[in-house]
């Protein structure tokens, strides 16, 4: 039997209350957005989830220990499915103010695109198809934790083990990525590095070795390092630290770096680098350690699978036209493991990671549009 056209489903589909259900999306992302949920503290979103996905009529509704929450759309023959899912977690910790404030056809709050709107999209498309015919295949719809910052996409990882047997590919969803399709994962490696000496007075001690001028000079180094283009690699020393007084010689410092790159031969470089730089800076009275505290895999889907055509011609099919893209999302764990994955959006949107992270309300519509109809052809398969 031929498979339906990704024209054939979208006439064959009831759009009638699209604009209503946009609506509906933006006042979920709004909702969701209000509760702080810092990575690792995600559990009171979790809960609110959880009842919309009961309130929407899903079944085997379960949080884990990781305050992942699964939902399950059942299809006829059950058996093979796919998961949807959608990070709750931000980079804002839990004393940031939520506010929100609206500009014309733009929304601003923090953390409202990245990614309130991406769990609201999901949630949105799963009560659309609970509201229309039975598909043949399942649908998992996974709201997962600890995608931001240190959490090395711990949410994903647990999720996909726990629904992999059954798993045909994976949906994920962020919120501001409308018009990409997000076909390979890049790899991640994230770096603790501390610095020690014995430390001193700033004048009688003078000339002794000091855990932040030991530490500066390697980020020197480490800036100084020139990676390739192609593939591409970059390197950021986010965060920095050390030191108890302006008169004392540091004792301790510390160093958070992120390491990424398209190919993770050249991530071993990068980092090899860095620790041999390291060792050069050691001295008696200077040592220095090192802790991973990231590793994100990485994993690739050919441009021309049918999951990642799939996307594009549903993006057509709204009359916008889709790139390809790289980067590191939920979509890297099941990448790394050989199951097709994508990464699509709901809306576009700006400033992510900002206070005044804002979201465009218009095309929400579309990038519904576009999510059901790939839903649609997934579970048709």
């Amino acid at each position: 039997m031929t498979e339906p056209t990704i024209a054939q489903l979208d006439a064959g589909h009831d759009w009638q209350g699209l604009s209503a259900l946009a609506h509906w999306t933006i006042e979920q992302a709004i909702a969701l957005q209000q509760i702080p949920a810092p990575t690792f503290f995600e559990a009171a979103r979790a809960a609110w989830v959880a009842d919309r996905f009961r309130e929407i009529g899903l079944q085997s509704v379960r949080i884990d220990d990781l305050s992942n929450v699964y939902a399950l759309l059942p299809g006829r023959r059950g058996g093979a499915a796919h998961m949807v899912a959608a990070h709750t977690d931000t980079v804002f910790g839990a004393e940031t103010p939520l506010d929100i404030r609206s500009e014309g056809d733009l929304i601003y709050g923090p953390g409202l695109g990245d990614n309130s709107l991406g769990v609201a999209g999901m949630l949105a498309a799963a009560r659309a198809l609970a509201q229309s015919e039975p598909l043949a295949g399942d649908l998992w719809f996974v709201a997962t934790t600890r995608e931001e910052g240190l959490g090395d996409l711990g949410g994903m990882r647990a999720a996909f083990n726990a629904l992999r047997p059954q798993l045909r590919g994976v949906i994920n969803l962020e919120g501001m990525a409308l018009g990409q399709v997000y076909h390979a994962g890049i790899a991640v490696r994230r770096l603790r590095i501390r610095a020690r000496a014995s430390g001193g007075h700033s004048w009688l001690h003078f000339g002794r070795p000091s855990a932040v001028h030991g530490l500066m000079r390697l980020g020197a180094r480490i800036s100084a390092f020139n990676p390739p283009a192609v593939p591409r690699t970059t390197y950021n020393i986010g965060m920095i630290s050390g030191g108890s007084a302006i008169n004392a010689i540091a004792t301790e410092a510390e160093m958070w770096l992120d390491l990424r790159s398209e190919d993770t031969s050249a991530l071993a470089v990068i980092e090899a680098y860095v620790r041999r730089e390291m060792a050069l800076l050691t001295v008696d009275d200077l040592h220095f350690s090192i802790e991973v505290v990231g590793d994100r895999p990485a994993g690739t889907l050919h441009p021309r699978h049918p999951l990642v055509e799939t996307a594009l011609q549903a993006l057509a099919q709204v009359h916008m036209r889709g790139t390809l893209e790289t980067g590191s999302t939920d979509a890297n764990v099941p990448l790394a493991a050989g199951v097709p994955a994508i990464t699509i959006g709901i809306s576009r949107g700006g400033n992510a990671h900002r206070l005044d992270e804002f979201i465009e309300t218009p095309p929400v519509a579309a990038g519904l549009r576009q999510l059901v109809l790939v839903l649609l052809a997934v579970a048709s398969a």
